[in-house]
């Protein structure tokens, strides 16, 4: 197993994007897979490693990043040292972020994957970008416009103040967000709604939800398939939104319904199964 950790990818007058590789033999002419964290994610996050590994071991090239703005640097990916470029990010940066990786890695065809919040941005990419070959979803939202619940007091009074707080359960920070996420969101609103690019989308795609999922409905699961009929949905009974997982993971398997997550979506990529260890 070849693991290239933490390599940085800069752009003139962006911030900078950390992204690790995973894969077994030569590099070259494997299918890429690239993964998408999700909201107050980072590629670190608890069972992310093994995910990569179980994919390397099933022959892709598996890349997984932190995207610019999601609160780490480069000195410390994990966790959210850096809130004000959080507070700074909004959709838009984090579907350049996933341009940037793909041209970083000179990619004709390309395999994506976004958990949660990600699994927007990896559909949009996909309907709109020939290099992208098959999609996966796993846990995704349906919806972004429906979370800055409009019109509410919290909403008025983050237009008012120009900034909104959301706890992060385990680290206990206040994540800011600036106004700025819901202007971009609504300057780019065409583009950023789910449906229609699911609705546009040509291409292979698979959505994975968990059946008790508390933070993101099975039924947006649905909702999303009945978009693209050709789709294909599983949902694994009785598993949460990180199927099984949880930050720090220190096993060293993955938990079971996070590897079926993974069995199902390498099949669906072209292998049958994670080799056996």
């Amino acid at each position: 197993m070849i693991i290239e950790k933490n390599q940085i990818l800069s752009s003139p007058n962006k911030k900078p994007i950390i992204l690790d590789t995973f894969f077994t033999g030569e590099k070259k002419d494997k299918p890429v897979v690239i993964f998408c964290h999700g909201y107050k994610g980072f590629k670190d996050w608890g069972a992310w490693h093994l995910v990569a590994e179980a994919f390397a071991q099933a022959g892709f090239c598996f890349v997984k990043f932190n995207f610019s703005h999601n609160g780490g640097t480069t000195e410390n990916p994990i966790d959210f040292p850096d809130l004000e470029a959080f507070a700074n990010n909004n959709f838009s940066l984090e579907l350049d972020d996933l341009d940037r990786v793909i041209a970083y890695l000179n990619l004709s065809r390309v395999s994506l994957i976004g958990h949660s919040r990600a699994s927007g941005i990896v559909l949009i990419k996909a309907e709109e970008d020939t290099r992208i070959d098959k999609v996966i979803t796993w846990a995704g939202v349906s919806d972004y416009k429906e979370r800055f619940h409009e019109g509410t007091e919290s909403f008025e009074r983050w237009k008012e103040t120009g900034i909104t707080h959301v706890e992060n359960s385990r680290t206990k920070q206040q994540l800011p967000h600036y106004w700025q996420f819901y202007e971009d969101f609504i300057a780019n609103e065409e583009r950023l709604t789910i449906q229609r690019a699911v609705h546009g989308l040509d291409k292979p795609q698979l959505i994975i939800h968990g059946s008790t999922d508390t933070s993101v409905s099975s039924k947006e699961a649905q909702a999303i398939h009945s978009w693209n009929p050709d789709s294909q949905l599983e949902i694994i009974e009785n598993t949460d939104h990180v199927f099984g997982s949880r930050h720090p993971w220190e096993e060293n398997e993955l938990p079971p319904d996070l590897k079926k997550v993974v069995e199902l979506s390498i099949e669906f990529l072209g292998n049958s199964s994670i080799p056996q260890k």
